[in-house]
């Protein structure tokens, strides 16, 4: 495992350098090789049992804390969760290079190197957790008790990554949707704790802040182009809205946010698919999560067809800043999400046909009903009312459902739990 080791940690840090001489495919290929070897590796690792006494009660909360994407905001979440709780804890800011930009600050303060306490909640995704577990060491995992914060997107958990479940004392989930999927895998503990979502924004960041227009109808939608965008969907929502409005209707414009965007081809080949659209708008600068939800708040409506989520925390986002959102009715997200406060889209569950990334050949997702979405597009559009009512019960829905509150009360009375089940043990 240490010349794995070596080799993983070699090929991130040259991964610049090798994306223009060996195909990208290729370079994935003999990573998904060396995890897949370590991976059953796992059995053999002997991480010394937990004991309590060794280290002071508490959490080693560890991840890519000051990340600007979707797990970076997860990780903060459970940051929030934590400190609201009274539970003492450090933040260990574990990340793989080149790691994307990284530029959030709220827990500097709490960030170090040290892992004083006696409880690991590691933060690390299962596709990803046999790398954490070989760059950081079986030294952090000795002796404590070892907890994996994992999301999934699919309702059945991969064969491949059950080997990273030898390393952990239990999971917990955002969401029932992946625990289930985990439970089929594992007698382990799996628990759902749903993150408490918030998202403060600043009236500077308005639609003049963003050079949109304040006399169109805007609706929005956004995916990072370095992931899996089969799974995000965009073309979904491409088609959904060209179905929805003629190039001539001028009061209605699609703002797209691409983040982390790795080929400027990727804007040219949206504009020939709107051959004759003029209100097209484009957002590439990387953004703090206040701009972001700023821009959320600022534009009509949010559009989400994505084929499976392992929470939606973009979608959830929207709902508390009181933007209407449209999304497809499957996956983590219908845990906080109805015909009372969204447009759930219809779909049909496929097989999926060829691997991508992660989501390998047989598995299945859903494939939105387009025309249904262009609908509600046009319900949003023509009628206020509507629109406003849907914001409205989708704020106070949300308000309630992923309250920190509710958060605080699981994660408290699991770590008590933890400890007197461990004293009963003596």
């Amino acid at each position: 495992m240490n010349l794995s080791r070596i080799a993983i940690d070699i090929a991130a840090k040259c991964k610049p350098i090798l994306v223009k001489i060996i195909p990208i495919q290729l370079l994935r290929a003999v990573k998904d090789g060396l995890i897949e070897k370590n991976t059953n590796n796992l059995k053999n690792q002997n991480i010394k049992e937990f004991d309590s006494e060794k280290y002071k009660n508490g959490i080693n909360l560890i991840g890519n804390i000051k990340a600007d994407n979707g797990l970076g905001q997860s990780t903060r979440l459970v940051a929030d969760i934590i400190t609201n709780s009274g539970i003492d804890f450090s933040v260990y800011n574990y990340y793989q290079l080149p790691g994307g930009s990284m530029t959030d600050t709220t827990y500097d303060y709490k960030i170090s190197e040290d892992l004083p306490y006696n409880i690991n909640l590691i933060h690390v995704n299962a596709s990803e957790f046999t790398v954490a577990y070989m760059q950081l060491g079986k030294k952090i995992w000795d002796s404590r008790y070892n907890i994996a914060f994992w999301l999934w997107e699919l309702e059945d958990f991969p064969d491949e990554w059950v080997g990273c479940i030898d390393l952990v004392d239990e999971i917990w989930t955002p969401a029932e949707f992946v625990s289930e999927s985990i439970r089929k895998k594992t007698d382990k503990p799996v628990r759902t704790i749903p993150y408490p979502v918030k998202a403060p924004t600043d009236e500077r960041y308005d639609r003049t802040h963003f050079n949109l227009p304040k006399d169109k109808f805007l609706f929005f939608m956004m995916y990072n182009s370095g992931s899996i965008m089969e799974r995000k969907n965009p073309i979904g929502t491409l088609q959904a809205f060209k179905k929805a409005f003629d190039k001539d209707n001028s009061s209605v414009g699609l703002v797209i946010k691409i983040n982390e965007m790795e080929d400027s081809s990727e804007i040219a080949k949206i504009m020939d698919f709107f051959d004759g659209y003029t209100s097209i708008y484009f957002i590439t600068t990387n953004m703090s999560k206040v701009e972001v939800n700023s821009l959320v708040k600022a534009v009509d409506v949010l559009v989400s067809l994505h084929r499976a989520e392992g929470f939606g925390l973009g979608m959830a986002e929207a709902m508390l800043v009181g933007t209407p959102t449209i999304a497809t009715n499957w996956s983590a997200n219908t845990e906080f999400m109805n015909s009372e406060v969204a447009c759930m889209v219809d779909y049909e569950l496929i097989e999926i046909k060829e691997d991508y990334g992660l989501f390998k050949k047989g598995y299945r997702w859903a494939d939105a009903d387009i025309n249904q979405a262009a609908e509600y597009m046009k319900k949003l559009y023509q009628d206020a009312d509507f629109a406003m009512n849907m914001a409205d019960n989708a704020k106070k829905f949300i308000e309630e459902k992923l309250s920190i509150e509710s958060a605080v009360k699981l994660v408290k009375d699991r770590v008590e739990q933890i400890y007197l089940e461990k004293r009963k043990l003596k």
